[in-house]
């Protein structure tokens, strides 16, 4: 165990932003949440699985919608609240503890909000390594967790429960629920047990998260080049490297949908970057060859300082550094993969690891 305090909630945020793929909220919306609730009710306790009993109940705590609404509409923290308690008091058990449900600006740093003001520890642990765009994409569907019952929260109070056939049904409802709440709700979800998330879970994702964040900012201190320390960092690939000269965007269904289009610098002068995004960067093509695709994570930084860039923040004449690095392992088994595959995406390629196109 070990404590979250202030300063580690800096690194976290900023590290997770960079797993987050462009998606998961902002992480400086998430920042101040998990500030403000630390300052007030004390640090976070970060737990490993191993240091939990087996039979624990750990609830995940998370964000869901379009992440650009988020930036103009602030979750209020007592939605979060909300639907963390009514999805306990449904299920008629005590949550042992929070978690995040996935890597991602916000929402890896949502649950620490939550741990300080309900004083619950928090598992160093997530369910995706990354962002997704829908609910069902989840290490956790691949085994057979269940997103039901599910609890969403918006800022006027309304609270929704429901319990569904599968993970996908839970993302159909929710979906339409999150749009009539103004493209932004609070939700719980993915009950598990300590037993469960030991064989169902992405492990260390939290301290993955801080010791990124700890690398972008050791590098600026020693006036090292932030991109190249944060690619080594993930054992990634540098794309591209270019100024954005357009950005398509759209909220579409819950989601920020679109594209961004990137012209070459330095050595890629001549070159072009395009950049198709759902919430999350989900294919780059250069030169109409797709260069990294879904489950494999793509990442844009700013070229001057490493920090990582939300689909929500991508703007015109940006100077930017894409890279490239691998999912997490349990992604590339069948059951996983069938559920985030760039087909699903409607792509017109099958998956190939991106260290096999640069390695």
């Amino acid at each position: 165990m070990r404590i979250i305090d202030e300063a580690a909630v800096e690194d976290i945020a900023l590290g997770a932003a960079v797993l987050g793929t462009g998606g998961g909220g902002d992480p400086y919306v998430g920042k101040l949440m998990a500030r403000e609730a630390i300052r007030q009710y004390g640090p976070v306790e970060l737990y490993t699985l191993d240091e939990l009993d087996d039979d624990d109940l750990i609830v995940p705590a998370a964000g869901m919608g379009a992440p650009i609404v988020i930036v103009e509409k602030l979750p209020a923290g007592d939605d979060m609240i909300r639907a963390f308690q009514a999805l306990g008091k449904y299920s008629g058990r005590q949550p042992r503890g929070t978690m995040s449900i996935e890597a991602g600006g916000l929402n890896s740093v949502m649950p620490i909000y939550v741990a300080a003001r309900l004083r619950i520890p928090m598992v160093d642990c997530d369910g995706m390594g990354r962002a997704f765009p829908e609910i069902q994409m989840t290490i956790f569907t691949a085994h057979g967790i269940t997103a039901s019952p599910f609890a969403m929260s918006d800022e006027r109070g309304n609270v929704l429960l429901m319990d569904t056939v599968s993970n996908a049904w839970v993302e159909t409802f929710a979906r339409s629920c999150v749009v009539h709440m103004g493209a932004e709700g609070m939700i719980a979800l993915y009950s598990a047990t300590v037993r469960q998330l030991k064989e169902a879970s992405i492990h260390g994702t939290i301290t993955l998260a801080e010791n990124i964040g700890k690398t972008v900012r050791n590098a600026r201190r020693a006036e090292a080049n932030p991109v190249d320390a944060v690619r080594a960092a993930v054992d990634g690939f540098l794309l591209f490297r270019g100024k954005i000269t357009d950005v398509d965007r759209r909220i579409e269904g819950g989601w920020n949908k679109g594209t961004a289009a990137m012209g070459g610098t330095g050595a890629y002068a001549g070159r072009e970057l395009l950049l198709d995004f759902q919430n999350e960067h989900l294919a780059a093509r250069i030169d109409g060859e797709f260069a990294a695709t879904v489950p494999d994570l793509i990442a844009v930084l700013d070229n001057e300082t490493g920090e990582p860039i939300t689909t929500e923040a991508l703007r015109y004449g940006m100077r930017v550094a894409v890279i490239a690095f691998p999912c997490a392992p349990q992604w590339r088994e069948p059951a996983a993969l069938q559920l985030a595959h760039p087909r699903y995406f409607g792509y017109d390629v099958d998956y190939v690891p991106v260290e096999e196109r640069f390695g």
